[in-house]
């Protein structure tokens, strides 16, 4: 009985059956993911990736409730209040309960938080940069656009 889908085929085209664990989805991701990360470390040495996404997202939608931010970079509610809380100790957050429903934490930008935000993301752009160059501009953009459709 046939399942109607191609074979899967390897890094070299080739159709096998054999489970290699270098032609697996999970592992290139986890090896590229690796290689990014080391990229941001060396150009963003203060903060985190999950801390500079926070950042970013505030910087894009303005004021949000802490739950919505964590939807946004695709954080679980323990992981964001962590995230939060480290970058309000830096100074770079304001935090305060929503006006009518006090169950509701809002997050925004402090002043020192835009003002670390905007330098940051010039090196953002090169870490991304720096990430596809071993990709042509139309590849890049291929890959990135792959990506969005099975995240």
């Amino acid at each position: 009985m046939t399942t109607g889908k191609a074979p899967l085929l390897l890094v070299d085209d080739e159709p096998d059956d054999t489970y290699r664990l270098q032609d697996q989805v999970g592992f290139v991701l986890r090896k590229a993911h690796q290689r990014h990360v080391a990229i941001f470390a060396s150009r963003i040495v203060d903060l985190t990736p999950p801390q500079f996404a926070a950042l970013a997202r505030l910087y894009e939608i303005g004021e949000t409730s802490q739950n919505q931010l964590g939807q946004m970079i695709a954080m679980d509610a323990a992981t964001v209040k962590g995230v939060i809380d480290r970058l309000r100790a830096r100074g770079y957050i304001d935090l305060k309960k929503h006006d009518t429903d006090k169950r509701l934490l809002l997050v925004s930008l402090s002043a020192a938080g835009r003002e670390a935000v905007v330098e940051l993301i010039a090196r953002a752009k090169a870490i991304t940069e720096e990430t596809l160059a071993p990709l042509t501009a139309k590849e890049a953009a291929q890959f990135l656009r792959l990506l969005v459709k099975i995240a």
